[in-house]
C-alpha cells in the first residue's frame, strides 16, 4: 500500500478498465492478487497431468515435489487470506480505544481466546490476542502487549496448571505466566502459533508454514539478542539493556544504561550482573565518574576489582556484597594530600591490619583499624629514622609507649604528637646514661625535667638499642588474613575457572590489564598456554609428588602470573613491600619482616597441599598422610622447599633491614677488613698464629724487584674468590654450600702445601677462615650470616653447616685493629 502511495500514475495505467465506483482494495486485488491466485490454481492440474505421463524417474521425482509445493502454496494463501478477514473483522468489532492503539496496517491477528479459548492465569484478562508481532492480554478498559522477539513459551508446566487443565509458561522479561486449555489440541494449536509467530518475528520475515508444521529454522532459539526497556519496580527500572537474553532475562554480554547516567556493561546471568563487568556510577557533586572493573556475582561486586574514583582514588583489592572487603589497597593519586592503605577492609571501611602511608607527612603507620579510624595497637615509622608504639583510639593516641629515636636513645613513656615528652617517663640515652623523671614542654623554654640522671656508663644491652616492636602486638597469622581467606575461597569452590580471576587476581594492577585477562580467560588458547588452565594444573599436581620434581614445579608455577601459587605470591610481595620498603625500612621491624615470610612460606605450603588435595579427589584418590605432626611437618616442608623460592621476591627490603641492624657490628668489622688489608699476606698469616707449615708459600711466585715478605692477595686465593660469590645469590642454600666449597678449597690448598691429605682442626680452621675471610673484603658481612642462620632449613642446625657459620662468625674479632 505504501509503495503504490508514491506510485500513482503507475497505478493509474492498471486500473484503467475500472470504473471509478470501484473500491480502490477490489481493483488492487483484482489486478495485483487474483492473477496470481489463478496462476497458482492452474499450475496445480498442469502439473499433476504432466505428473501422470511421465515415467517413473528423477523427473518424475521433480515434478512431484513442485506439485507439493504449489499446494502449500494455495493453502499458505488462503490462510493469509482468513487472518486479513480475521484482523478486519477484530477491527470492526473492538473499541475505538483499543482500536487507535493496536490497529496497524500490516498487523495481522493470528489467534483470538474468542475463536479458540484459552485463558490466562487467575484474573489476567478477559481475552487473548496474538498478533504476527505482539501477544495482547486484554482485561476490561485496558490492555497489556508483549513484543513476541522477547516471548518465550513454555509447554512444560503441566503441575503448575490447576487439574484438568493443559497449560503453557510464558515467560516475558518483567512478566511470567500461564495460558490454560481445556482440551489438549486447542493448547497444541496455541503453541504452534505461538512458536512459529515468534520465530518469524526474530527472523523479521513470513515464510510458509502449514498448520502443525515448522518453518525456516525450526523452533524460537532459546538464546537472543535484542534492546529492552525496564518498566516495572526494582534494580533495573527505567534502564534500557542492550544485548543476550536467555528464557526472558539478560543472560551472556550485554549493556544496562539508566536515565541518570548510569550503565554496565559485561556479563550477565539469569537476570543479574554476574561475571565481569564495567560500571561507571556519575558522581553527583561534579561533572566526573565512579568506575568499577570488578567481577560479580549474582548481581552484586565480588571477588577481585579495581575502582577508579572521580575523586583521583583508586581501590585494587577485594569486593563483597557490593562493599569493599577483605584485603585491599586504595590510594590517592592526587598532589592534595597523598596517600596509600594497604590492609583489611570491611563493610567499605577499613577494618583491622593495614598500613596507611601518608606521603605528605613522610611517616608511615603500621595497626589496627576501626572504622576507618587507627584504632588499638600500632606503629608510627618516619622518614627521619624515628619511630615509636603506642596505643590508638579513634585515630588518638592514649597511654604511654615506646619511642626510638634515631641516635639510639630510647624514651618509654608519654609524649606528644609532635613528638614532645610529657608526664612521667624514662629516657635511655645511647652512651648509657638514663633519666628518668617527669617531663614538661613550656613556651620558650625548651624541654624540661625534673628526676634522677643515672651516669653510671652502663652501656645499653641490645634489648634496648636493637628492640623490635609489634611481636605480640601483631600475631603473623592475623596481618594478611584478608589475602589467605580468598584463596581458601578459591580452593573450597573446587577452583572453578570462572572465579580463577575473581579470588586470585591480585597479580593484575591495572583496570587495562585486568580487562585483558577476563578476555584472556575465556578466549581459545594456544598450546603453549595449555597448562597453565586451572584443570591442567590440577592435572599436573598429581605428577610431581617427588622431591626433585616438586621443586621443579614449584619453581616454574611461583613465577607464573597464571598459577593461582604465583598469584598468591604477587599479593604477599604487594602487601610485604608496603610495609618494609622505603620508610618502613626500620631496623626495629627486623623481626616483624623475617617471621612474615617465614610464614608466608608456610602459607603457600598449605595451599599447594590444599590444591593437590582437591586434584587427587577428583580422581578419587586421597592423598598420604604425613607420619610426622602436622604443623612440624608443614614448617619443616615450607622452610626446605617453599621458602629458598619465594625469598627473591623479599630479599631487598629483607637485606636492607638486616643491614640496619647489624650496621654497627659491620663498620666494626669493615674497619677491622681495612686495617687487615693492610699487611702483606707473610704478615697477616703471622698475625693470625697461622702456623708456619701450613703457609702456601709456593704460591708466591716473585719478580727480580719483589720480596715474598710484601706479597699480598696471593695466599688462598682459590678460597677467597669463592667466599665472594656468597653475594651472588639469595638463597640461604646456595650460601651455605659456598660457604662448604670455600672450607674445602682452604682444605685442599692445606693438603697441598703439606703433600697430603689434611683435615683441619677448629684451633687450625679459625684463623685460616679469617684470613680467606679479610681477603674476601665482603661488605655486611654480619647482616649475610645472621640472614642466612634464620632462614636456613632447621635440618642444618648442629651439622657442618653449622659449624661453618659458628667459625665464621669469629669475624667479630676483627674489630681489633692491628694496633
Amino acid at each position: 500500500s505504501e509503495a503504490w502511495k508514491h506510485h500513482k500514475t503507475v497505478l493509474k495505467q492498471f486500473l484503467a478498465g475500472f470504473t471509478s465506483e470501484t473500491s480502490m482494495s477490489l481493483a488492487l486485488y483484482t489486478v495485483l492478487h487474483k492473477p496470481l491466485r489463478d496462476h497458482i490454481e492452474q499450475y496445480i492440474p498442469l502439473l499433476t497431468k504432466l505428473n501422470e505421463v511421465l515415467k517413473e524417474g528423477s523427473e518424475k521425482d521433480v515434478v512431484t515435489s513442485a506439485i507439493k509445493e504449489y499446494v502449500k502454496l494455495k493453502s499458505f494463501i488462503h490462510q493469509v487470506l482468513d487472518e486479513a478477514c480475521f484482523t478486519k473483522s477484530l477491527w470492526e468489532s473492538l473499541g475505538c480505544k483499543f482500536t487507535d492503539m493496536l490497529c496497524v496496517p500490516e498487523r495481522r491477528l493470528l489467534e483470538d481466546s474468542k475463536n479458540l479459548h484459552i485463558s490466562a492465569s487467575t484474573n489476567r484478562s478477559d481475552r487473548i490476542l496474538l498478533f504476527d508481532d505482539v501477544l495482547v492480554l486484554i482485561q476490561g478498559n485496558s490492555f497489556q502487549s508483549f513484543d513476541l522477539k522477547l516471548v518465550w513459551v513454555d509447554e512444560n508446566c503441566s503441575e503448575k496448571s490447576a487439574p484438568g487443565l493443559y497449560g503453557l509458561r510464558i515467560i516475558t522479561p518483567e512478566e511470567t505466566f500461564f495460558l490454560s486449555a481445556k482440551d489438549l489440541q486447542i493448547k497444541a494449536v496455541w503453541q504452534w502459533k505461538l512458536n512459529q509467530a515468534v520465530r518469524q518475528a526474530l527472523n523479521g520475515k513470513r515464510d510458509f508454514p502449514l498448520w502443525g508444521q515448522t518453518g525456516e529454522g525450526s523452533e524460537p532459539p532459546s538464546c537472543r539478542f535484542f534492546t529492552y526497556v525496564f518498566r516495572l519496580e526494582g534494580k533495573f527500572k527505567s534502564a534500557s539493556y542492550e544485548g543476550e537474553w536467555h528464557e526472558g532475562k539478560p543472560h551472556g554480554k550485554g549493556t544496562l544504561k539508566w536515565r541518570d547516567g548510569r550503565n554496565h556493561v559485561g556479563d550477565f546471568k539469569e537476570g543479574l550482573e554476574h561475571g565481569f563487568g564495567i560500571c561507571l556510577v556519575p558522581r553527583r557533586s561534579q561533572d566526573r565518574y565512579d568506575c568499577y572493573k570488578c567481577h560479580w556475582y549474582e548481581g552484586k561486586m565480588r571477588g577481585y576489582g579495581i575502582c577508579e574514583y572521580g575523586n583521583d582514588m583508586v581501590y585494587k583489592g577485594y569486593f563483597k556484597e557490593n562493599v569493599r572487603q577483605g584485603f585491599g589497597i586504595l590510594e590517592n593519586l592526587s598532589a592534595e594530600n597523598p596517600f596509600k592503605y594497604t590492609g583489611q577492609w570491611e563493610n567499605d571501611k577499613k577494618n583491622g591490619y593495614g598500613v596507611w602511608e601518608d606521603k605528605d607527612r613522610g611517616e608511615r603507620y603500621i595497626g589496627t583499624w576501626l572504622n576507618d579510624h587507627k584504632h588499638g595497637q600500632g606503629i608510627v615509622v618516619t622518614q627521619s629514622g624515628v619511630c615509636y608504639q603506642r596505643t590508638f583510639h579513634a585515630d588518638k593516641m592514649v597511654g604511654s609507649g615506646i619511642l626510638l629515636l634515631e641516635d639510639d636513645s630510647v624514651y618509654e613513656g608519654n609524649f606528644t604528637e609532635d613528638l614532645t615528652f610529657v608526664g612521667k617517663g624514662k629516657l635511655s640515652f645511647a652512651n648509657g646514661f638514663v633519666l628518668e623523671g617527669t617531663f614538661t614542654n613550656k613556651l620558650g623554654q625548651g624541654l624540661q625535667t625534673h628526676g634522677i640522671l643515672n651516669t653510671s656508663n652502663e652501656q645499653l644491652d641490645d634489648r634496648i638499642t636493637k628492640a623490635q616492636l609489634g611481636l605480640e602486638e601483631f600475631p603473623v597469622e592475623k596481618r594478611w588474613k584478608g589475602i589467605y581467606d580468598q584463596f581458601l575461597e578459591f580452593i573450597h569452590s573446587g577452583c572453578k575457572e570462572e572465579m580463577e580471576e575473581s579470588f586470585t587476581g591480585f597479580h593484575i594492577q591495572t583496570s587495562k590489564e585486568l580487562r585483558k585477562s577476563q578476555e584472556y580467560l575465556f578466549c581459545q588458547r594456544g598450546t603453549e598456554d595449555v597448562s597453565w588452565k586451572i584443570e591442567d594444573i590440577l592435572e599436573e599436581l598429581v605428577q610431581h609428588q617427588g622431591l626433585e620434581s616438586l621443586q621443579s614445579y614449584l619453581e616454574k608455577a611461583l613465577k607464573s602470573s597464571l598459577h593461582p601459587l604465583g598469584k598468591l605470591l604477587k599479593a604477599l610481595t604487594i602487601a610485604f613491600q608496603a610495609t618494609y620498603s622505603g620508610i618502613g625500612a626500620n631496623r626495629h621491624l627486623l623481626t616483624m619482616a623475617q617471621e612474615e615470610v617465614k610464614y608466608y612460606a608456610k602459607k603457600i605450603w598449605e595451599f599447594y597441599q590444599g590444591l593437590l588435595h582437591l586434584a587427587l579427589e577428583q580422581k578419587g584418590q586421597l592423598p598420604a598422610k604425613c607420619v610426622d605432626g602436622e604443623t612440624r611437618y608443614v614448617d619443616q616442608k615450607a622452610c626446605s622447599v617453599v621458602l629458598p623460592l619465594i625469598l627473591p621476591c623479599f630479599y631487598p627490603e629483607l637485606f636492607m633491614l638486616y643491614m640496619l641492624y647489624h650496621e654497627r657490628e659491620d663498620d666494626l668489622y669493615c674497619q677491622g677488613i681495612v686495617d687487615l688489608s693492610l699487611f702483606p699476606d707473610i704478615k697477616l698469616l703471622e698475625f693470625l698464629d697461622v702456623q708456619k707449615h701450613l703457609w702456601p708459600l709456593k704460591d708466591l711466585t716473585l719478580t727480580t724487584n719483589q720480596r715474598r715478605s710484601l706479597i699480598k692477595d696471593k695466599c688462598f686465593l682459590s678460597a677467597t674468590e669463592c667466599l665472594q660469590k656468597l653475594i651472588t645469590t639469595v638463597d640461604p642454600r646456595e650460601k651455605l654450600v659456598i660457604l662448604q666449597k670455600t672450607y674445602e678449597e682452604i682444605e685442599s690448598t692445606v693438603s697441598r702445601v703439606v703433600e697430603k691429605d689434611y683435615k683441619l682442626p677448629m684451633d687450625d680452621l679459625l684463623p685460616l677462615l679469617m684470613y680467606v675471610v679479610s681477603r674476601a673484603k665482603i661488605q655486611h658481612l654480619g647482616a649475610e650470616i645472621h640472614l642466612i642462620r634464620d632462614l636456613m632449613d632447621p635440618t642444618n642446625q648442629g651439622g657442618l653447616y653449622d659449624f661453618l657459620l659458628t667459625a665464621l662468625e669469629v669475624r667479630k674479632c676483627f674489630r681489633v685493629t692491628a694496633a
